[in-house]
């Protein structure tokens, strides 16, 4: 979350684990959850040294800071003295371009910046069963909380279709991870236009909207675990929806900040308030900008065909219900804008 990556206080990673799922590819989503925790033990105590055993760089060669995944718009790995472009201290964006011309750095340099933080925040969309972070969260030594991040499945669908081709690998190795036994619908709707050019690439849309079937059963199962939580998880979890992040952002940065005990400063509100009041919303995937906060919320309305909607409430009823988001009944009730399809979450 940019709202982590900006705060001169906190340590940032952008999804670590991207790095594992590209070393064991083809392994599936399942199968990875293991070599995912192992990875985060190691990052949650500063031990950055795990990015150079998953490292696809090739043999002898040793990753440096511009190696890591998201390095171009983190905002350590931008800044003194790291890199001479930008400071921590200072709220803001940075640009990415800016950063690609930073010094690489050795990881051991990084690893020395990491301890001079007290708060670690990683964000990742790859741990898909909550309770394999069940021994970190009961080690004193960490701390460890857990924000989880929703929203619309419909919109997130929307979203990995837009980046599908990004996204094809690990579309892959998340739908190998369905059940097998589970008689589903055929999709007939691949050559949807998206957009409004025409797509011609049925097979990864396809993939895209497969994993939205794993990634709403994990998501359901949490919220099951959220909602009647083991004593590890109690008092250390927080479900926040993206749409009440952009609706009302002073009021769920404070909510977020109180839950991991952090100051809110004047500097980290107006960005929030910036990021989600901004000019424009960007249709370009994994683009990270300010955006118009209606057009971020009602953008899958206009993107995707009412068959594929419909194929992703099936998957993702359950989560949807329990989050609070509702499902349509027509055509003509997606295209009705007036309609916010949100109510209140039973979280």
């Amino acid at each position: 979350m940019k709202l982590f990556n900006q705060n001169p206080e906190v340590f940032f990673l952008y999804e670590p684990v991207w790095h594992v799922w590209q070393k064991l590819y083809p392994g599936d989503a399942v199968s990875l959850q293991g070599a995912a925790r192992d990875m985060l033990s190691s990052l949650y105590r500063c031990d950055l040294s795990v990015f150079q055993l998953y490292s696809t760089a090739g043999a002898g060669k040793n990753l440096t800071t511009l190696g890591i995944f998201g390095a171009a718009t983190n905002k350590v790995i931008c800044s003194s003295p790291l890199c001479p472009a930008y400071r921590k201290e200072v709220v803001g964006m940075v640009d990415d371009r800016v950063c690609k011309k930073c010094p690489p750095q050795r990881l051991s340099r990084f690893q020395e910046e990491c301890h001079k933080y007290h708060t670690l925040v990683i964000k990742g969309v790859r741990v898909f069963d909550l309770a394999v972070l069940a021994p970190l969260m009961r080690d004193p030594t960490l701390d460890l909380k857990v924000i989880h991040l929703v929203r619309d499945p419909r919109a997130v669908a929307s979203s990995r279709i837009k980046s599908r081709h990004g996204l094809i690998r690990e579309s892959l190795q998340v739908v190998r991870s369905r059940d097998p036994h589970i008689h589903r619908m055929p999709f007939l709707d691949a050559g949807h236009k998206l957009g409004g050019k025409k797509e011609g690439a049925g097979g990864s849309d396809y993939h895209a909207l497969g994993a939205m079937e794993v990634i709403c059963s994990s998501m359901a199962k949490t919220l099951q675990t959220a909602l009647h939580p083991p004593d590890w998880l109690q008092g250390n979890y927080m479900a926040v929806r993206y749409e009440d992040l952009v609706v009302e952002p002073i009021k769920t940065l404070r909510q977020v900040y109180g839950f991991v005990n952090l100051a809110v400063s004047p500097e980290m509100e107006k960005f929030a308030l910036n990021m989600t009041s901004g000019p424009g919303y960007s249709s370009k995937p994994f683009v990270v900008s300010a955006r118009n906060a209606t057009q971020a919320l009602s953008a899958w309305r206009t993107a995707l065909s009412y068959q594929q909607i419909k194929q992703v409430e099936e998957y993702c009823h359950q989560p949807m219900a329990l989050l609070g988001y509702e499902r349509v009944g027509s055509p003509e009730e997606v295209k009705d804008l007036s309609r916010t399809l949100l109510r209140k979450p039973r979280l």
